[in-house]
């Protein structure tokens, strides 16, 4: 017989002995032997294992040596391998007893909607972490490279520039174009109940110009350029480039994400503009079409309401949300790790945050200067409230009083 697995020893302590060939022209044999040993150790406490005598051995015969010895140690069985001289054997079976060991299969666990939503909770300071490191480490590239313009991938920001704005342009157009008319309509239809149509034209060009035409642009381009920008750096990270990219010398946060969130930063204040002015033919056509306001009477209307604090509003605020989109795309796709499905998750967790993104900061701004708005306000009336008073108290050097009550 060419395998023999020999137990000796008490109960409570055995030696297992391994001698032949554990392979898998003698599995049928190995089998056999590791059952008929197996019914020798029940209740056994400790065991030594000796593999000296193991002419061979591959995986076949290590899965089911590893599978008999895991049932032995879960049984609380406490194992001693010793190899001798064979260490190739002792090695092979350690490897699959590791392997077993090492990656169990996880029970199936559910958790009540309170766990899931404090696991969230506790991931949150974390990821917080992340980004503001990633924000930090591309805040600090800035230096560099204005002392050293060489390690930036130039060559790409005019492809980057000709992707997200000029192929860009007619989406975010036309998304624009399609809110104009909305708010052209509701402009309409509510207003024209106390018949103040003639205040639709200014509805449409601070509602559009202030908030809309940025917030809308922005999520646009979020869904469009911030996913392509995400699957684009993930594929890279997937494929190993990056990592090639770093052996090389390269810093891929200079090479890579300055050049993308660069080319945001120009064109998406451009796409704005354009934006604008398709909204303002949105709601000259929508009013157009429900109302009898003639066509010069809706643009003399809008060009005497642009001006350039509406204009300025929206456009300020661009920049951040457009370098807010590429911060947040590309430091999704340097987070991807694995393969395809990897790089799917990481493009729509991308667009979620980016569109997020997109919304607080918007909303920040337009609390920013609701506020500076308000404050201005109270100072002009506390600079003419002494004026008013004089006004009515009467001028001190002429004599002036109020009429007395009578």
């Amino acid at each position: 017989m060419n395998v023999d697995v020999r137990v000796d020893g008490k109960r409570d302590h055995a030696t297992i002995v391994l001698s032949g060939s554990f392979d898998l022209a003698h599995s049928s044999e190995v089998v056999r032997a590791v059952q008929s040993a197996e019914a020798h150790l029940d209740g056994c406490q400790s065991a030594d294992v000796s593999l000296a005598q193991v002419n061979r051995i591959d995986g076949s015969g290590a899965v089911l040596l590893a599978r008999l010895l895991d049932r032995l140690a879960a049984n609380g069985c406490r194992l001693d391998i010793s190899g001798g001289e064979n260490l190739e054997s002792a090695r092979v079976l350690t490897l699959y007893r590791r392997h077993r060991s090492d990656h169990p299969s996880p029970p199936p666990r559910t958790m009540n909607p309170l766990a899931r939503l404090g696991a969230i909770a506790a991931q949150i300071p974390a990821k917080a972490n992340d980004a503001f490191d990633f924000s930090g480490r591309c805040a600090a590239a800035q230096p560099k490279l204005a002392a050293a313009p060489g390690p930036v991938d130039w060559r790409s920001l005019p492809r980057l520039m000709q992707e997200i704005g000029a192929d860009g342009l007619p989406v975010t157009s036309a998304a624009n174009l399609l809110v104009g008319v909305i708010v052209g309509f509701l402009g309409v239809s509510q207003l024209g109940r106390f018949g103040a149509i003639a205040f639709v034209p200014e509805l449409v060009v601070v509602a559009h110009f202030r908030e809309l035409g940025p917030l809308v642009t922005a999520i646009v381009a979020a869904g469009r350029s911030g996913a392509g920008l995400a699957s684009e750096i993930a594929t890279m990270k997937v494929s190993e480039e990056i990592d090639a990219l770093r052996s090389m010398g390269f810093d891929p946060i200079r090479w890579l994400i300055v050049p993308r969130c660069l080319a945001l930063v120009m064109t998406l204040p451009l796409l704005t503009w354009i934006g604008d002015l398709m909204a303002l033919v949105g709601g000259l056509a929508a009013t157009l079409v429900i109302t009898n306001m003639p066509a010069r009477a809706y643009i003399e209307a809008t060009l005497n309401h642009i001006t350039a604090a509406h204009l300025f509003v929206g456009l300020v605020k661009t920049p951040f949300l457009a370098l807010a989109i590429g911060l947040i795309a590309c430091g999704q796709g340097l987070l991807t790790q694995g393969g395809a499905a990897s790089v799917g998750r990481r493009t729509t967790s991308a667009v979620v945050q980016s569109i997020l993104g997109v919304i607080v900061i918007s909303a920040l701004f337009t609390f920013f200067f609701v506020l500076v708005s308000q404050v201005k306000q109270r100072i002009d009336i506390g600079g003419l409230a002494p004026n008013l008073r004089t006004h009515l108290m009467g001028n001190p050097v002429t004599g002036g009083s109020l009429p007395s009550d009578r």
